[in-house]
């Protein structure tokens, strides 16, 4: 019996060991925050990263030269916290919020386009192509998508609870938010109604749509992952289940299809990104983002990720930028 057990228990630990080992390093890294960064994004392309540093406030860098372009904050003289960011998908603008502002930004002058305040927290913000609007997960149970360039609000999309993550479509027609609720919803943006929604054992933290919306992505934290398909709501890979006795919960954090959809990015809280395949649901690959140090509690969330034409990008909270291949 303790022999039998014995050999059980060693097997389980080689098999964690073999999991873990597959971790491959960052070809290279960049700090852009030394004392970390309360959120970042990546642009779609993966040339630019916005970030809201600790330390000096919101600022964007050319990830190709490893440079800072502009340094942003909401206030003359004075540093702000930056609690989200978000890229257009065309790369020409960027915006940065606090806890109830939020600001447009020209990625080619660095200006300010608009300042806008919000009626409730700002807990999730993207932009549509070419930044005409502006979607908010907001945490008086609203997502509200608005017109940040004129004015204007277009869609109020009422929900059972804080409304922590949001994304859109490239095309503008749907909307993808998860809430507090434990449920992540689908939306029709040309007439607000309510298309899929699925349920999850946790707060759902984590969405991001396909660049042709066929496609969604959702996860809940430290609860099940899951790609699935938006027409007919199917599950078509869950990428963490919690089933099995000896797999680890995992809390994504961020996650981006190609733009083919044909692979997804994913990012932890436990800086592991890792790819996928969509048509399998298979793992392609796996890396560890950098750390400061190798040992202690060092970890990093990795906050963003994006596909690039030299690899792969990854920026954690540690305010490293991390280039995969």
């Amino acid at each position: 019996m303790r022999t039998a057990l014995a050999a059980g228990t060693v097997a389980t630990l080689a098999l964690l060991l073999t999991g873990c080992s597959r971790n491959e390093a960052p070809v290279s890294w960049h700090e852009y925050a030394m004392q970390g960064a309360y959120s970042a994004s990546l642009s779609s392309q993966g040339r630019f990263t916005v970030i809201g540093s600790i330390q000096h406030g919101a600022s964007l860098w050319d990830n190709t030269r490893n440079a800072r372009l502009f340094n942003w904050n909401h206030q003359p003289g004075q540093y702000s916290i930056i609690a989200t960011t978000a890229l257009s998908p065309d790369e020409s603008f960027a915006a940065t919020a606090g806890q109830q502002d939020l600001v447009l930004w020209s990625l080619v002058s660095g200006q300010a386009v608009w300042f806008w305040s919000s009626p409730a927290e700002i807990l999730a913000l993207k932009l549509s192509r070419g930044a005409d609007y502006a979607l908010l997960g907001l945490a008086n149970h609203e997502a509200v998508y608005f017109d940040i360039k004129n004015g204007g609000i277009k869609l109020s999309l009422r929900h059972d609870a804080r409304v922590r993550a949001v994304d859109l479509s490239q095309d503008g027609r749907l909307a993808l938010t998860g809430s507090d609720a434990y449920k992540a919803k689908l939306w029709d943006l040309q007439s607000g109604t309510l298309l899929q929604t699925l349920e999850f054992g946790n707060v759902v933290d984590t969405v991001t749509l396909s660049p042709d919306g066929r496609l969604a992505f959702s996860a809940g934290s430290l609860d099940k992952a899951l790609i699935w398909d938006t027409a007919s709501g199917e599950v078509l890979h869950t990428l963490s289940n919690f089933g099995s006795l000896f797999q680890r919960r995992m809390s994504f954090l961020s996650a981006r299809f190609s733009a083919s959809g044909e692979q997804l990015l994913t990012g932890s809280a436990a800086g592991v990104v890792q790819l996928w395949d969509i048509t399998s649901g298979q793992e392609l690959r796996r890396w560890k983002i950098h750390q400061r140090a190798p040992y202690g509690p060092t970890s990093t969330a990795a906050y963003a990720v994006a596909f690039a034409s030299d690899g792969y990008y990854a920026i954690g909270s540690n305010g490293i930028i991390n280039l995969l291949r």
